[in-house]
């Protein structure tokens, strides 16, 4: 039953995703990454020798925090930062080779703990629910301009 949009929406699309993030990082811990620096990782993997501006606005992630996390990511040579050629002032950002091995050991078991959260759920289902997620998305951006 509805009790209000802010309660039912905002408040369980907000306690659900702390619960996954939460589960991934703990499920990560053994990696010794968390589930914030696997999605920069992935990015990497697919969009490797990017900016870092650009890397920012891919993982939705502001400068300052996506900085800390390639600090933490180069600490453990998961990534490098090269000077741009193109401006000197700002960073291209490369996976490693070690990090292109973490990530590729991953997948796989990452994609077997989203079957265990998406358990009983049809995949006619879960399409509705990412339907209903892309517009919500679409409208929060329609609302931001």
């Amino acid at each position: 039953m509805l009790v209000s949009y802010d309660q039912n929406v905002g408040n369980f699309t907000n306690l659900v995703n702390k619960k996954m993030v939460y589960y991934l990082t703990s499920q990560l811990g053994a990696f010794d990454i968390t589930a914030e620096q696997w999605q920069v990782l992935l990015k990497l993997s697919k969009h490797n020798n990017i900016n870092q501006k650009i890397l920012s606005q891919m993982t939705n992630k502001d400068q300052p925090t996506l900085t800390r996390m390639l600090d933490i990511l180069e600490r453990k040579a998961l990534v490098e930062r090269h000077v741009s050629k193109e401006d000197r002032r700002s960073f291209c950002i490369n996976i490693t080779e070690k990090g292109l091995a973490l990530t590729e050991k991953l997948i796989p078991y990452i994609e077997d703990i989203f079957k265990k959260i998406l358990n009983g759920i049809s995949e006619k289902d879960l399409n509705i629910y990412l339907d209903v997620l892309d517009q919500i998305n679409k409208n929060i951006s329609n609302l931001e301009l």
